[in-house]
């Protein structure tokens, strides 16, 4: 497909969502911009030499206003958009249909595509979810989805879930970080992105406290941590594994490009790469653990089974010494011995017991019992 053929595509997917929109009268818009008021914009804020122009701007105004001054972009921060509103955004922003589709479902793996001259990437969130004790059933890690839009003059942000929220990242890159601002709205990127990685730093060392607690219970000799926890938090593990581990490639991708990210920046995606190496090798190191830790409680509970069936089998052994003698006394014999003597009865208890004693004995040193 041509460039000239993608932008028609484009514009008329455009015409028709806005053509929905207006249809279902979800949001009013007097000016006839295409953007209401949307439930779903957590901030739109005009950059401009490294700081936030004041006042408040919608959308499209915001798009304007960038793109009469020099240096200028937009940061729109959208929260869970529904596919009324993303269509009126991609109206205004020139964002491609896929693109805009996977920001809505939300169902993406990590990853860096191109549309053009907008720049797509896709990240997953992760939040430890805190809990008194690891259960069968226990939500150890949650999962979102972040998607940035990276334009020439505009930076949006469709953030998924409750994870990584982005005030702060804006709040201290307002505050403190003018210099970043100045490089536009990869810096923008870069500062999410880092929030991000910096979550998945925080929920590895919290699940490494569930891991020491779940190692410490297996090889305890009380032996408390039955195999559902061991399990439960494995695939909580796997779950923050999906997360961490294909988000390699986008970053590998953005700090050996050329042309595209700026030289700065990419020295400071270098810095969030190296972070999350270190968190992959952390989970690696988490899920080769909890193999080792499955497999070794797998191992104690047929060893516990094993035991068990020797103790059943030793006082098997010794209930069949008085089974014997009962069965053999039990016959109907005229001529049985010492059936006549006065003190056969009490003889044969104290010959029983004493095989009884001196068998249980036996196997009490032999570890069977």
């Amino acid at each position: 497909m041509t460039e000239r053929e993608t932008a028609t595509w484009t514009r008329n997917w455009a015409a028709r969502a806005m053509n929905r929109l207006l249809a279902n009268g979800d949001s009013a818009d007097p000016n006839g911009t295409g953007i209401g008021t949307s439930t779903s914009v957590v901030d739109c804020g005009v950059y401009a030499g490294g700081k936030r122009m004041p006042g408040d701007f919608a959308p499209d105004q915001a798009l304007s206003e960038a793109c009469s001054r020099d240096g200028a972009f937009v940061w729109l921060g959208l929260h869970e958009p529904d596919e009324a509103e993303m269509a009126a955004i991609a109206h205004t922003y020139g964002l491609h249909e896929l693109a805009v589709e996977d920001a809505v479902k939300a169902e993406q793996r990590p990853k860096l595509e191109q549309f053009n001259d907008v720049h797509f990437l896709v990240l997953r969130t992760a939040r430890y979810v805190p809990h008194q004790e690891l259960t069968e059933s226990s939500q150890v890690v949650e999962t979102g989805q972040m998607m940035i839009f990276i334009g020439e003059r505009f930076v949006i942000t469709v953030r998924h879930g409750d994870a990584s929220e982005l005030a702060p990242v804006r709040a201290d890159l307002e505050a403190q970080r003018a210099v970043l601002l100045e490089q536009g709205p990869w810096a923008v990127a870069y500062a999410v992105t880092d929030r991000v990685v910096d979550h998945y730093l925080e929920v590895a060392d919290q699940v490494e406290a569930d891991l020491d607690i779940i190692e410490e219970g297996v090889f305890s000799r009380d032996r408390i941590a039955p195999i559902q926890q061991v399990y439960q938090l494995k695939r909580e593990l796997v779950e923050f594994r999906r997360a961490v581990v294909p988000l390699q490639r986008p970053l590998a991708a953005i700090t050996s490009s050329q042309g595209v990210v700026p030289k700065e920046i990419r020295r400071y995606f270098r810095d969030v790469q190296d972070h999350l190496t270190r968190t992959v090798e952390q989970v690696s190191s988490y899920d080769d653990l909890l193999n080792s830790i499955l497999q070794a409680r797998l191992a104690q509970v047929t060893v516990d089974q094993n035991n068990d069936m020797r103790k059943i089998a030793s006082w098997a052994a010794i209930a069949t010494v008085w089974t014997a003698f009962a069965g053999v006394y039990g016959m109907n014999f005229d001529y049985m011995p010492e059936t006549d003597w006065k003190y056969g009865y009490p003889a044969l208890i104290a010959v029983l017991s004493l095989v009884t004693v001196v068998l249980y004995r036996a196997l009490r040193r032999n570890g069977w019992l």
